[in-house]
């Protein structure tokens, strides 16, 4: 028998309980422990729990606690029948805790109370929650567990990484794209041993959020403001600088500096033929022209070069999840930012149509090239379903000169009038 010194009710405790049932290992519990205690400390240094007393000493971590009990087990398959398989399970125990429990705290953590809400930190750990889940769609596609023939410690690690997600958060409509991982989920928890631990398991029928603070909608409405500051003071700073510092320098090692600046700024959209259309001139004409429609989008479609530039319709992937406008205006505000490594190569209009609680995010971007640059690098990209533009289809170029404007009737989508917008330019 092994003893394990936990506070009440505490969801790393399950994992360890149900660990302990499939390997036949008898645990005793101690509740309610003080993390303050001499006692734990000296079992614990950090004093968190739970923590596992044998009679060779003290584990403390979750996770090393399954594997120890895992390892105590006769027979069974718990930590695979062989060395690639062992590999196999811990490559998904540190999965589980970077690519699901990380996000899924963040995300969940603020429903339960734990920490404060912070829109834009959600609506990351949306998008990372939503890649781990489509690696493990894809996983089981063809597997019953996830390792091997046999549930092992990796299903019950990573299946508990996800209950309270779950049960709080992964509603019929956003869990619909992953049947596969919802499949396997429930055979976990419906086994005997996991039901023994948890009790029945209801998979929610409406995403829960973290309490409205006037405070989290303040700060995230105020952050522009705040940058704007540093940005008006920085130019008269820095204007004199180039003119004093980088003479000298130049002088003392001219070609390395030019050398790196090559390096730095090198894209393979560089290399592209030259065009007859030049993006720093569209954005000129689009900013300073008050009747976009009449002025802007004729000059665009003159000027235009289907060889040199494409224009693409982007439509945001979870519509259905945007029920608050500052969240929305916060989404889009976040995406835009972190769009400024492709400044010089792109132009775009977000737009959010709707009102609260049923809003929508649609997009119009112009690249240099023929394909979308650094869709690899920058995450929001996957958060989009995108839709390569035909310039000779009269359709399409009126949904563009809709995009352009601000304004129409965008293809007769649902939700036609804009609310807000922004554009990247």
């Amino acid at each position: 028998m092994v003893k394990v010194y936990t506070d009440s009710a505490n969801p790393l405790l399950w994992r360890i309980l149900i660990t302990a049932k499939y390997a036949g290992v008898q645990v005793e519990q101690q509740l309610g422990v003080d993390p303050n205690s001499k006692d734990l400390l000296a079992k614990a240094p950090f004093g968190k729990v739970p923590v596992l007393e044998t009679e060779h000493g003290t584990i403390f971590e979750a996770n090393a606690i399954v594997r120890y009990l895992a390892r105590l087990a006769k027979g069974g398959n718990l930590y695979g029948k062989n060395e690639t398989e062992a590999g196999l399970i811990e490559q998904f125990i540190d999965f589980s805790a970077s690519e699901i429990e990380l996000p899924g705290n963040v995300w969940v953590f603020p429903i339960l109370g734990f920490i404060p809400n912070n829109a834009v930190a959600t609506q990351k750990a949306k998008g990372d929650i939503r890649k781990g889940l489509d690696f493990l769609n894809k996983h089981l596609l063809t597997r019953t567990f996830l390792v091997g023939e046999r549930l092992t410690i990796a299903d019950i690690v990573v299946s508990l990484s996800l209950l309270y997600l779950y049960q709080k958060v992964l509603d019929p409509g956003f869990r619909k794209s992953f049947v596969n991982a919802n499949r396997w989920f429930l055979t976990c928890v419906n086994q005997p041993e996991f039901k023994a631990v948890i009790g029945d398991v209801k998979l929610t029928d409406k995403m829960e959020v973290a309490p409205e603070t006037e405070a989290s909608a303040t700060t995230e409405e105020k952050k522009p403001k705040e940058e704007k500051k540093p940005k008006e003071e920085k130019k008269p700073k820095e204007a004199p600088k180039p003119k004093e510092e980088k003479k000298p320098k130049k002088e003392e090692n001219e070609d390395e500096e030019e050398s790196f600046e090559d390096k730095r700024k090198k894209s393979p959209l560089d290399d592209l033929p030259p065009s007859k259309m030049v993006l720093d001139e569209w954005k000129r004409v689009y900013s300073n022209t008050k009747n976009i429609r009449k002025d802007a989008t004729p000059w665009l479609w003159a000027n235009f070069d289907k060889e040199g530039y494409s224009l693409w319709i982007a439509e945001y992937k979870y519509n259905s999840e945007l029920e608050k406008l500052f969240m929305t205006c916060n989404l889009v505000g976040g995406f835009v930012q972190r769009l400024d490594p492709v400044r010089k190569y792109a132009f775009a209009t977000l737009l959010i149509f709707g009102d609260e609680p049923k809003m929508e995010i649609g997009g119009c971007f112009l690249f240099r090239g023929q394909d979308i640059p650094m869709k690899d690098e920058i995450d929001d990209f996957t958060h989009y379903d995108w839709r390569k533009v035909n310039p000779d289809n009269a359709d399409d170029r009126a949904l563009v000169e809709d995009y352009m404007a601000w304004d129409g009737k965008f293809g007769g989508r649902a939700i036609s009038s804009v609310n807000q917008g922004k554009t990247f330019k």
